[in-house]
Parts: C-alpha cells; sequence; structure tokens
C-alpha cells in the first residue's frame, strides 16, 4: 500500500524516518533534508511551527539510521539503491597472501616464546634503578588547611 494512501492513525504510529523510508522507497529519488521533512509533515498534517522544530532532530536521525544515505553532501537515498564496488588491482600482491602468511607465523609461536619476551625485557638490575618510596616526602593536608 503506497506510503501516501495510509490513514493517519497508521502514520502517527510510524517514526519519521520509517515514513521517510517509505517516501523514497516509493518516490524512487533522492529528497534533500527539508524538502524530505515537507513531506513527512504534509502526510502527518503537521504545521510550519512543528516542522521548524522538529527539522533538526529528523536530520540527526537520518543521519544514525543506517537505511540511508547522504549523496553528494546534500541528498538523501536509501542506501539499499547504491552498492558498493571493490576494485582489486591486479598489479599488487594480494593482501589476503599476506595475511595468511601472518597468520601461519602465529600459529607457530608458542607460550613459552611469550614468557621469555618478558624476562628479556625485564631484570632484577633494573628493580635497583627504582626510587626508593616517593610517597616518603609527602604531607596530608586537612581541608581546613588549604583554605588558610
Amino acid at each position: 500500500m503506497s506510503i501516501r494512501k495510509k490513514d493517519i492513525l497508521d502514520l502517527e504510529l510510524m517514526s519519521y524516518t520509517d515514513i521517510a523510508y517509505e517516501i523514497i522507497k516509493e518516490d524512487n529519488k533522492k529528497y534533500n533534508t527539508p524538502n524530505l521533512f515537507k513531506e513527512v509533515c504534509k502526510l502527518l498534517n503537521l504545521g510550519d511551527d512543528e516542522f521548524e522544530e522538529k527539522i533538526g532532530d529528523f536530520f540527526t536521525a537520518l543521519s544514525t539510521d543506517k537505511r540511508f544515505i547522504l549523496i553528494d553532501s546534500v541528498n538523501w537515498d536509501l542506501k539499499e539503491n547504491h552498492v558498493v564496488k571493490v576494485v582489486v588491482d591486479e598489479g599488487e600482491e594480494d593482501i589476503s597472501d599476506e595475511l595468511e602468511n601472518e597468520e601461519e607465523d602465529e600459529d607457530d609461536d608458542t607460550d613459552n616464546d611469550i614468557e621469555e619476551d618478558i624476562e628479556d625485557d625485564y631484570s632484577d638490575d633494573d628493580l635497583d634503578d627504582l626510587p626508593d618510596d616517593d610517597l616518603e616526602d609527602l604531607t596530608i593536608v586537612d581541608e581546613e588547611d588549604i583554605e588558610e
């Protein structure tokens, strides 16, 4: 059933983005934010005051709804109307081959190697270089002392 032929009570149960989705899908064309929201307001019998009050929230809702995509920073369209084209350059080495080689190398590592790395990073001599106790020079101050 066409969104424009639905009963006003049914439309009031729908969100603005759901109505906008149906409008774009039915008309099969792109809309800028004000024109799309005017169509929504027209279907819901909302006046100019509601339009001005709610257009910012409508834009935010469209921006966060994953069904919509902003084309050329101006017009909204449905994401389902656009396909992502992946281009693979045959002249370069295949990244998936590199990833597979890295995964094989990682599988060869064991927990013992990790423990050896940790032991190599720290020695007992390093502990002697640490300051003895930094807290010895601290003084506890009450709130009353701060105010004075």
